[in-house]
């Protein structure tokens, strides 16, 4: 527990390891973007290099954004809740447009060749986490950024959505595993027990995703480094509960 005022610095691990998270994140992106580049022919949305777009989007959407998007009340930790809350908001709704953009990059190019959707085990967890992840989205607005749900509906769905959204995030990264092995056996099966490049490039981001995943969850679940209530938000909490459900405090806190 903290004595006296809280100090505005940040606890001295967590930066390091943020840091490393971003870090970790745009390599990925750029590992990611340079597999598809020099080996699978680069992105392009109407041709035949409209799959690559789902690869692409998958792992800027439903890890890195949303692996962002669960370290803002961490980062974030000196500013009003409210502005933090609509930024954890944004982040995880550009997620699911990005996400949403590489869904429909795979089933356009799936129509386009003729190739059946929805058989293999990546396309079940897939969908299920796009599902899950705007349900989980469409609730965190509905309880906590539009009035109207009282504090004891909050207080009950609070720790639901905390443990879901850091469950959501480790099944999309596992989801991303299935694929990335799923697009190697269908394209360099025959060469990929050679340690080909490609192959050892893939398992490389694979590896990276998982280290992004792990560090991100490490900092979500340190006690210390949750964000501290600011004092004003303590004060207006103990406002809250003292008045009946669905009022607001009178003139606000001073």
């Amino acid at each position: 527990s903290m004595d006296g005022a809280p100090t505005p610095a940040s606890p001295a691990g967590l930066s390091a390891y943020v840091a490393v998270s971003q870090l970790l994140g745009l390599t990925l992106l750029a590992t990611t973007g340079a597999w598809l580049g020099r080996y699978r022919g680069g992105v392009a949305w109407h041709s035949p290099l409209q799959f690559n777009v789902h690869p692409l989007c998958m792992v800027l959407g439903m890890v890195f954004l949303q692996g962002d998007a669960l370290l803002v009340y961490r980062v974030f930790r000196h500013e009003a809740k409210r502005s933090t809350k609509v930024l954890h908001a944004l982040l995880h709704g550009l997620a699911l447009v990005i996400a949403l953009v590489g869904i429909i990059a795979v089933f356009e190019s799936h129509r386009t060749k003729g190739i059946p959707d929805m058989y293999s085990l990546h396309s079940w967890c897939g969908m299920a986490a796009f599902m899950l992840y705007l349900l989980q989205w469409l609730l965190g607005c509905g309880f906590f950024l539009l009035p109207g749900a009282s504090f004891s509906l909050r207080g009950w769905y609070k720790p639901q959505h905390v443990f879901f959204g850091i469950a959501l995030f480790v099944l999309s990264i596992a989801t991303c595993l299935l694929g990335i092995t799923e697009m190697l056996l269908f394209n360099i099966r025959d060469s990929y027990s050679h340690f080909v490049p490609e192959g050892v490039l893939a398992n490389t981001l694979g590896v990276m995703l998982v280290a992004f995943g792990l560090v991100v969850g490490y900092v979500l679940t340190r006690d210390d480094w949750k964000r501290p209530p600011l004092a004003e938000e303590l004060a207006l909490s103990m406002d809250f509960k003292t008045l009946t459900e669905g009022e607001s405090p009178g003139d606000g806190s001073q």
